[in-house]
């Protein structure tokens, strides 16, 4: 059973509406969790903010947001103040241009959504938006205000929804020239890369979700059955850390080693 929509609005182009529904299309609500406690009282800890020089707590209609400006020199802002230079854009997404699907890179996406027809009237609108940007390999971008800030958003076909993708701000993205320049033009040998081509084929695989599941969940969650049968878990064997030397690694012979191995793997 799909979860509850946690927000409902509209979908328009043009003079074309429809009431839609959007949930996040991850979770992170199966991750443990943990609470702070008191380990002699075994009572939570609460966090609360105080004043950084008197050190006494701070009520909650006396906070308030501040620019630094300089030190301890801070301009200050009203809650009010800030939500009134927002957009409108809280309950729809206005498609005001597309773009070709393949222009955004993946770098700019932030959180994905699933974005679906709220009832059956305004299903047929939906799916005439959704199978037109498939149709011309185009995604829609809008601007909605979700999790408190006015986001750029991108609209994507996918089977019979639409995936919602906030976009990253302009000044989140670092230019990565900035990181690859300094890379020199040295060209691979043409044996290594057959090699290293042959190997890559050696462990090609089709996706599947159990290659990202997380080991450490599942320790976890059994060390807590463990201890609420009142057992002390083992200790887990950890990954041996491969020790590395620093002297020169012969490409070559790593990578028929690594052959090798993988011949002797598939073999087993």
């Amino acid at each position: 059973m799909a979860p509850r929509s946690f927000w409902k609005g509209y979908l328009k182009l043009s003079l074309v509406t429809c009431p839609v529904s959007m949930m996040p299309a991850t979770t992170e609500n199966e991750k443990v969790r943990f609470h702070t406690l008191n380990a002699r009282t075994g009572h939570r800890v609460v966090s609360r903010y105080v004043d950084a020089v008197t050190g006494k707590p701070v009520a909650p209609e006396d906070e308030v947001k501040g620019y630094a400006r300089g030190e301890d020199d801070y301009i200050l802002l009203e809650d009010d103040e800030i939500e009134a230079v927002g957009l409108e854009s809280t309950r729809t997404i206005d498609i005001d241009m597309f773009v070709p699907s393949d222009s955004i890179e993946w770098i700019w996406y932030d959180r994905p959504h699933y974005l679906t027809p709220a009832d059956n009237m305004g299903e047929e609108a939906f799916s005439v938006i959704r199978d037109a940007m498939a149709a011309t390999r185009m995604v829609g971008i809008s601007r909605l205000v979700l999790y408190r800030r006015e986001r750029a958003v991108m609209l994507e076909p996918r089977g019979k929804g639409i995936i919602l993708w906030t976009l990253r701000y302009g000044d989140e993205v670092r230019d990565e020239a900035d990181y690859f320049a300094g890379i020199g033009k040295a060209k691979p040998d043409a044996a290594a890369m057959k090699l290293v081509t042959r190997l890559i084929g050696e462990r090609s695989k089709d996706w599947t979700p159990e290659m990202v599941h997380d080991p450490v969940q599942e320790n976890l969650l059994a060390l807590i059955a463990n201890r609420k049968k009142g057992r002390k878990q083992k200790k887990a064997a950890g990954a041996k850390v491969q020790e590395t030397s620093g002297n020169v690694v012969n490409i070559m012979d790593a990578l028929k080693k690594s052959l090798a191995a993988e011949g002797k793997g598939k073999a087993r």
